[in-house]
């Protein structure tokens, strides 16, 4: 069974002059138009030669969306299409973490940074957790701020901090100590931060941040507008049901939804699962069409307590930011309740995930008593650990 992957580079740059281009922008348009008679050429050749949604599954989506950073357009009403949009001040903001540190706090601990919108740290020697250095550069880093030349105001950087700890609820750390950072920032996703190594003082001469137009558009961070993203399905037993927002999946689920559509198998349990409500009912499993309500909450509690960004992920990493920001003895109890938190949740959510892989590719009929177990499980953690206007 032939499977074929193909990335597409991004329609928001400028590939040839390798500058960006703001929303609206005539070269921007005028690259998707481009883009759009590509695809249709692309598809109208498959056609031709018998490749068709009858006969094959096609599968888009994108890995993050990106977030323009840039001024206000010019003419203020214009669209793109009619009126092109120009900018005068258009291209993400760089700033070097290492000289805001010195310049602000004085700290000059030293570390590396995988630079990005949410910046890894690794902070020399690989101290611990709790260890004085770690907890003195993790308050730094949350009060810094930088200079913005868009605005022209000084923005506060940091939007929240992820420790070792709450990396391991977010599925973040590897089998693999070395890899794992000594904690991660998520900042202003108008910021793209790095770091020289350079303690020497931010000034109007030699500013620690700057407008960069070669990029625009910055990812990897955890804000709606990134994170947020769409899947495109099309094919054999995918039904046509346009654009929906009814249920929470995220790319943990392509995998399992094309394996199970092609009726294969996999030798290892997924993350992820059928998402059997876009599924015409002849290609959903026997087995999930039998109990199809509670397979539905099951999946639905699943994803609350073990997506990154489901509830509880959401909601533990706005709680670590603050128990970082806190006293040392609220910091340590704090991460004492998170590690006996996220062992509770890995165990409810490995029990989800074999009940749902059974079902999915087992052909296992679901216990319903078990699942609805499994259910109130994840119900009391997310009553335990959720703000009340979070449920």
């Amino acid at each position: 069974m032939p499977v074929v992957y193909g990335y597409i580079a991004d329609a928001h740059d400028d590939h040839i002059n390798d500058v960006a281009f703001g929303p609206g922008q005539a070269g921007y348009v005028q690259q998707l138009v481009t883009y759009n008679e590509a695809f249709g050429k692309f598809f109208g050749r498959l056609a031709k030669d018998g490749i068709t949604p009858k006969n094959t599954l096609f599968v888009i989506t994108a890995d993050e969306n990106d977030h323009f950073v840039g001024g206000p357009p010019t003419p203020a009403n214009c669209d793109g299409v009619t009126t092109p949009c120009t900018y005068a001040q258009l291209g993400e903001i760089d700033a070097d973490l290492s000289r805001l540190l010195a310049t602000e706090s004085g700290n000059t601990t030293k570390f590396a940074v995988h630079a990005d919108s949410a910046p890894t740290f690794y902070v020399d020697g690989n101290p611990g957790q709790f260890d004085k250095v770690t907890r003195d550069l993790e308050t730094a880093v949350g009060a810094l701020f930088a200079f913005n030349p868009i605005t022209g105001k000084n923005d506060q950087l940091t939007q929240a901090i992820a420790d070792q700890q709450e990396q391991a609820f977010l599925h973040m750390v590897t089998a693999d100590p070395a890899r794992t950072p000594t904690f991660i920032m998520f900042d202003d996703p108008d910021y793209f931060l790095f770091s020289t190594g350079s303690i020497s003082p931010c000034s109007p001469v030699a500013p620690c941040s700057n407008e960069n137009a070669q990029f625009a558009w910055n990812h990897g961070d955890f804000q709606p507008e990134i994170t947020k993203t769409w899947l495109g399905l099309v094919g054999p037993g995918v039904r046509k049901v346009g654009i929906t927002e009814d249920f929470f999946s995220d790319h943990t689920d392509i995998r399992p939804t094309i394996i199970s559509l092609a009726g294969l198998t996999d030798d290892y349990t997924h993350d992820g699962r059928v998402l059997f409500e876009v599924l015409s009912d002849k290609a959903i499993p026997v087995s999930l069409r039998q109990h199809h309500g509670t397979f539905r909450r099951l999946a639905e509690n699943y994803k609350a307590i073990n997506a990154p960004l489901g509830q509880l992920g959401m909601q533990t990493l706005r709680e670590t930011t603050s128990a970082i920001a806190s006293d040392d003895a609220t910091y340590k109890a704090f991460s004492a309740r998170l590690s006996d938190f996220t062992g509770r949740r890995n165990a409810i959510a490995s029990r989800m995930i074999r009940m749902i892989e059974n079902a999915e590719f087992g052909g296992d009929p679901l216990d319903e008593n078990a699942a609805k177990q499994a259910i109130d499980a994840a119900q009391e953690l997310l009553a335990e650990f959720l703000d009340p206007q979070d449920q």
